[in-house]
């Protein structure tokens, strides 16, 4: 099943029914002293480097519609690499796949910009949070520092940084299945007729399991007319939202507290399902992710 499939698979039941340096500037420690912060190895582009991702190293999702099937599994997940032709689902908030380049995509006088390619459509995105790493320690695997690029609805009412839900085995297959935030709320992410799978991912050897990030603001939203659901898709920023990929820039990222860094460059890209939403019998938002390039290296 394809973008194309999913994307109906989405939308049948409406048509039916309706018909470098990591800051700026140095930072300080507790004593009060400047500390220069460790400057990434820079992996050159050569002339068989790719554009896009051709390396997976995680797929982690949240519990979903989708989960457990051939849209939801790591073969999907693998299915990604190498251009744009790939599908796989991140499940409900928090869910996520961890890819990398070849080479370091370069962020020179902040130009740095990668497109993320979703299978979002006019009226219905469902946004996914994207986070940027530099290999650091020069290992090649994505074991130092996350930074979130940040988007049009960063800071506005709604987006919570610092954000986990977990998630818990619900008592049988076909149940919804049961999640907590920090943020004291609960809820469920609701089975339906047209997925009958188990939900909560199979290959899970523990009963929960907690997801962490930053959840967006659920605004955009609108199911004043439950038969026919849309998602408004954020200004920017943001992946699967807007058909032919989503552009992000480097020069967006920001650490752990929300401030601004300047990194010279990244190796690695996460995707992660950015909003906690129960859209009735569409199921829960769930980001997709179809691939990512190097916008430098596109043939124009």
């Amino acid at each position: 099943m394809k973008k194309e499939t999913l994307k109906h698979a989405k939308a049948l039941a409406a048509i039916v029914l309706t018909a470098g340096l990591l800051w700026s500037s140095c930072s300080k420690d507790n004593t009060g002293v400047k500390v220069k912060p460790p400057v990434a190895p820079i992996r050159p582009i050569t002339k068989q480097s790719s554009p896009y991702v051709t390396q997976m190293f995680e797929y982690n999702p949240a519990p979903g519609q989708f989960i457990n099937t051939g849209l939801g599994d790591t073969v999907a997940a693998m299915g990604t690499l190498n251009g744009t032709n790939g599908l796989v689902s991140l499940g409900a908030w928090g869910g996520y796949i961890v890819t990398g380049f070849d080479h370091t995509v370069l962020n020179t006088n902040d130009t740095g910009k990668i497109v993320v390619y979703g299978n979002g459509f006019p009226g219905f995105a469902e946004p996914g949070v994207v986070w940027v790493m530099q290999d650091v320690n020069g290992n090649g695997k994505p074991d130092d520092t996350w930074y979130e690029l940040a988007g049009s609805a960063t800071n506005k009412p709604g987006y919570v940084r610092n954000y986990s839900v977990t998630y818990t085995r619900p008592a049988c297959d076909s149940c919804s299945v049961p999640w907590k935030d920090n943020q004291g709320k609960t809820g469920v992410v609701q089975t339906n007729i047209y997925n009958t799978q188990a939900y909560f991912p199979i290959g899970s050897k523990t009963n929960t399991y907690t997801l962490t990030g930053t959840e967006l603001p659920s605004t955009g939203i609108d199911m004043s007319n439950p038969f026919y659901i849309t998602s408004k898709a954020f200004a920017y920023g943001y992946s699967d939202s807007n058909s032919g990929g989503d552009t992000v820039y480097i020069a967006h990222a920001i650490d752990a507290n929300g401030k601004k860094v300047r990194l010279t460059g990244i190796d690695f890209i996460k995707v992660q399902t950015g909003i906690m939403a129960n859209m009735g019998w569409l199921g829960e938002q769930s980001t997709e992710f179809c691939g990512a390039a190097d916008v430098s290296l596109l043939k124009k």
